[in-house]
């Protein structure tokens, strides 16, 4: 029996299914690693006299931050381990 050849249309359908998704799981990985990056360049966690000795106000950018590295947890550009670790940097745990 004579294999059959698939029509030109599916082979450029095929072709585009798989290009798409390597260069979405390629920029996908680049967000990883700039965010990687990012993380190691922060500075370290303070001691828990000094969070106690800093005024209220830094609350609400410690929440907005929080706020920012949940949404890119959402986005699948930080895993939920790294989001932890800024958590717990965040509020000094």
């Amino acid at each position: 029996m004579p294999l059959r050849r698939r029509r030109p249309v599916a082979r450029i359908a095929t072709t585009a299914v798989v290009a798409g998704t390597a260069a979405n799981m390629g920029a996908r990985s680049a967000q990883r690693s700039a965010a990687a990056a990012q993380a190691q360049d922060a500075p370290p966690a303070p001691s828990p006299e000094e969070v106690a000795a800093v005024p209220e106000a830094t609350e609400s950018t410690d929440i907005e931050q929080l706020k920012q590295f949940a949404a890119l947890r959402d986005q699948g550009i930080l895993t939920e381990e790294e989001f932890a670790a800024k958590k717990a940097q965040i509020l000094g745990i």
